[in-house]
């Protein structure tokens, strides 16, 4: 991968694993060098996935057209992925454009008007507080490992990638509280007070270890997202849940709190959300609403 260097100092890796690099490539990392830490990888994957396809189908990047951007959008639609998943990929190639746009690589954004699938907020994003309870239930069956993992994710809604990260030193008591404190996404800081029984589980995990990753692979290896996502799976498929990601584990956390009535504020600072909006999504009575609403117009309309 070509890493191209800046006066500041700092570095920043195009999409491609060639030896040079091309007007493309240096749009590309103009874009980049605006991201850090996962946002960046996330970025930078999705222009990957872009330069790939236009250099299968001979496409220059900075030539593209609508036309060719809605072709690709098709592909993947073809491969069958998420709705949220290919909006997320287009968001980032409209960005990539519109600072191409900006910095006068090209003469407008090809991207700006392709049609974005979408995507509908669903009540399925999360498992209700019976099915997290048979989850927590089914990992107990497991090593303290993946009990310390489905605690973090079902009870303190962690995102996977923060709880992999997390370590032994980052453990500390405050105003007689247990804590964890965390990098979160975007690189911010975060203090997360441990509820008790995700504290207990900590502490058999750790043991006698004052430092390293709290969630370990049976190798001795950090966990990974990878590895992961196979152990929710695992736990879920044992608990009779079907399919099981870790996001499903957050999700549940965020609307056991919605549907207990705490102030959307609240759960807001908990999911550390820079948007309510994004809270609102896993509302479900705010969802609920909406549909009955939905329901009374229609009704209205169709009575003349």
């Amino acid at each position: 991968m070509t890493t191209i260097s800046f006066a500041t100092g700092s570095a920043v890796q195009t999409p491609f694993d060639d030896a040079g690099f091309d007007e493309a490539q240096l749009a590309a990392a103009s874009f980049l060098a605006r991201y850090s830490g996962r946002t960046l990888e996330a970025y930078r994957q999705d222009l990957r996935g872009f330069f790939q396809w236009a250099a299968d189908h001979d496409v220059p990047v900075l030539a593209a057209t609508r036309p060719h951007i809605e072709l690709w959008r098709g592909s993947m639609e073809k491969r069958g992925l998420a709705a949220s998943t290919i909006d997320r990929r287009l968001s980032t190639v409209c960005g990539f454009y519109r600072f191409a746009h900006i910095d006068g690589r090209i003469g407008s954004n090809p991207a700006e008007y392709v049609r974005r699938p979408q995507v509908h907020p669903s009540d399925a994003r999360g498992l209700d507080r019976s099915e997290l309870g048979m989850f927590l239930a089914a990992a107990d069956h497991y090593d303290f490992a993946h009990q310390a993992l489905a605690v973090l994710l079902g009870l303190n809604g962690l995102r996977v990638s923060e709880a992999c990260e997390t370590n032994v030193e980052d453990l500390a008591v405050e105003r007689g509280h247990r804590i964890l404190r965390i990098t979160g996404k975007g690189n911010k800081p975060a203090t997360i007070p441990l509820v008790p029984r995700t504290a207990r589980t900590i502490d058999l995990v750790v043991g006698e270890r004052h430092e390293g990753p709290i969630l370990r692979r049976r190798d001795g290896q950090r966990l990974d997202r990878r590895t992961a996502h196979r152990w929710v799976a695992s736990i879920g498929k044992r608990a009779g849940l079907g399919h099981v990601h870790p996001h499903m584990l957050r999700a549940a956390f965020i609307m056991a709190a919605l549907d207990a009535g705490v102030p959307l504020r609240d759960v807001q600072t908990a999911a550390r959300h820079s948007d309510p909006r994004t809270t609102t999504i896993y509302d479900r009575r705010r969802q609920n609403f909406d549909r009955h609403a939905a329901y009374v117009v229609v009704a209205f309309v169709a009575g003349g």
